[in-house]
């Protein structure tokens, strides 16, 4: 069961993770913890003392005021569903705040996360990054063209037999047991293979928990798959998308890996990741 949530802040003029995670714990009756980063100023160090005391502090004052206009946006929406709710304004670097928030989110059931808005994707990749390999928590990502709240008539689910596509499966399973219906769907660049772990069997276990479930093998040899998946969900008018979460070490930090990579930057339905 969805019992609580922590949800990092949108710090632009509108906040569609933060509405989306108050949807969330007014559906489920779950509290939610709103969190809002005022961060440091990024000075290069070719010019470190360079730059006027002055600039500094007003980039700082500039973060703590966008930080507790988040807070006051999602006081006043959690206010209004009557949700169970706490905030909190953390100062860090952008590394200190993606260490901070897969710290903190181990400590709840879900994370819900903001898709970048394009201008800022770089920088909010460390974010996404963190949530979803260092909370150990499935992590909700929330496009930034988000207007409604949690909806699950229709789920799509990707699998391919991998741990990670089990893993968000299963972790899903608390969320999506008010689904509607339930796709599975299976995206290969030619016939099955055999020994594939075949989609029926993922079918059949969650039916035994009582889900209406389909299953579908979509082929797909000329397109990427995060193109695959983002189209068959708009053309099935899916509501979330649950797959896993890939990415690769580099120095002992992990990366998004392409797939992954590709859905976060194009998805216009919120999608649940594990890893």
């Amino acid at each position: 069961m969805i019992k609580d949530l922590i949800v990092n802040l949108g710090l632009g003029d509108r906040d569609p993770a933060g509405e989306f995670a108050i949807s969330i714990a007014e559906e489920y009756g779950a509290h939610v913890l709103g969190l809002a980063f005022a961060y440091e100023p990024v000075i290069p160090g070719a010019v470190m003392g360079g730059i006027p005391t002055e600039f500094i502090e007003s980039q700082r004052s500039e973060a703590n005021d966008k930080a507790k206009a988040a807070i006051a946006r999602f006081e006043e929406a959690a206010r209004r569903t009557g949700v169970s709710y706490e905030h909190r304004i953390l100062n860090a670097s952008l590394s200190g705040a993606a260490d901070q928030l897969g710290r903190l989110g181990r400590r709840f059931d879900l994370v819900v996360v903001g898709q970048p808005e394009r201008d800022e994707a770089i920088p909010e990749e460390v974010i996404d990054e963190a949530a979803l390999f260092e909370s150990g928590r499935p992590v909700i990502f929330v496009p930034f063209i988000q207007r409604d709240g949690i909806k699950l008539d229709r789920v799509m689910m990707c699998w391919d037999g991998s741990r990670a596509a089990t893993r968000a499966i299963a972790d899903s399973l608390p969320l999506i047991n008010r689904a509607k219906q339930i796709e599975v769907v299976i995206i290969g660049n030619g016939p099955a293979k055999s020994g594939e772990v075949p989609g029926a069997d993922l079918g059949a276990h969650l039916a035994r928990h009582k889900l209406k479930v389909d299953v579908k093998r979509i082929t797909a040899p000329d397109i990427d798959v995060a193109s695959t998946i983002l189209s068959y969900a708009a053309d099935s008018s899916a509501d979330l998308i649950v797959m896993g979460g890939y990415g690769h070490s580099r120095l002992r930090e992990f990366v998004l890996g392409g797939a992954t990579r590709g859905i976060l930057e194009s998805m216009t339905v919120p999608v649940l990741m594990s890893h």
